[in-house]
Parts: C-alpha cells; structure tokens; sequence
C-alpha cells in the first residue's frame, strides 16, 4: 500500500471518528447514526448494552434528548478522544484501503442537571472501520470504560446554548466530510 493511500485513510477515519463525538455532544441521532455502517454493525458502550446502531440511536434519543424539568437539556455531555492507534489492513487486490482498525483514549465529562451531578471518566475505545458507499463508517465500535468519579454539583451554576440539532437533509451535508 502506498503511503499517501494510507495516510489518507488514517486521516478520513479520525475526521470519522470526531464527527461521531460531535453528534454525540450536539445531540445529533442522525449524525451518530451515519457513523455506522447501513447494515449490521455491533456496538457494544459498557452500562448502555450491547447492540446494533439502530437499537443504539434509540437509546441515544433517550438519553441526549431527555429534557430537564425547566425544558433544557438534562444530559450536557463532552467526549474528547485522544491517542488514537490505527491500523489500515492493506488490500489483497493493492487497491484502495478499505479495512482499518483502531483504538482510542476517551476523556468522557457529563452533567446531569435533574440529579445535580458531574461525572468524569475515562475508557477505551476498540474499532473496526470500513469503507461503504465510498466513505469510512464504523462497523464495530466496542468501548471498556475505565476509571469514573461522579460529584454533586451542589451549588454550581450550570449554563449551556440553546441546543440545535442537524435535520432532515442538512444531515448528509454536516456528516458527510472527506473521506477518501
């Protein structure tokens, strides 16, 4: 495989990568579901269950969009990844990529704001990535949750935007990216 081939792949899986944790963050069910593959695919996030996609954009739903009781967001949520280790498998055929693998370090910060609560915890993420319809998309997303501490917020004043989320077909425009 050449370089620039590989090089290309690892930059359109982490692009991949941050616009999966952008939806997660921006509530966005749309653009997390368009991280996976269109068929099949195994998640499996520690305490929310092991699953496929779609069965794990319902729980997302659930929880992102949860409101509080004064109609904000209850879930304020910041996934930061770091470290990533990706592996592109090189092709039988020496044509483009189309498998990788990789791992990554999560620094994972949420506020629950009907339980008054700020967790802070940590893990490791565990891919499969391939190519479909032209751009990488995860077909296994396996993440091991590492240490956690959870606080009350006590007298903390917690402030967020207003939350806007992508719809309809502004959502191809926002996830699509580069990714070859």
């Amino acid at each position: 495989m050449q370089f620039e081939q590989e090089s290309r792949a690892r930059q359109a899986i982490e692009q991949l990568k941050y616009r999966y944790w952008r939806a997660c963050d921006g509530k966005d069910p749309e653009g997390f579901r368009a991280c996976f593959v269109a068929e099949g695919g195994l998640l499996d996030f520690g305490p929310l269950g092991r699953t496929d996609p779609d069965t794990m954009v319902g729980i997302f739903r659930q929880i992102a969009l949860a409101t509080a009781s004064d109609g904000g967001p209850r879930i304020l949520d910041m996934h930061h990844g770091l470290m990533p280790s990706i592996a592109v498998e090189d092709p039988a055929d020496g044509g483009a990529p189309r498998r990788a693998t990789g791992t990554w370090t999560l620094q994972f910060r949420q506020v629950d704001r009907e339980n008054g609560t700020e967790t802070l915890s940590t893990g490791e993420y565990s891919d499969v990535y391939v190519v479909e319809s032209g751009r990488w998309v995860m077909a296994e997303c396996l993440f091991s949750p590492g240490w956690s501490i959870t606080r009350s917020l006590d007298s903390a004043t917690v402030t967020f935007p207003e939350v806007h989320t992508v719809r309809g077909d502004e959502t191809a425009a926002a996830t699509a990216g580069v990714d070859s």
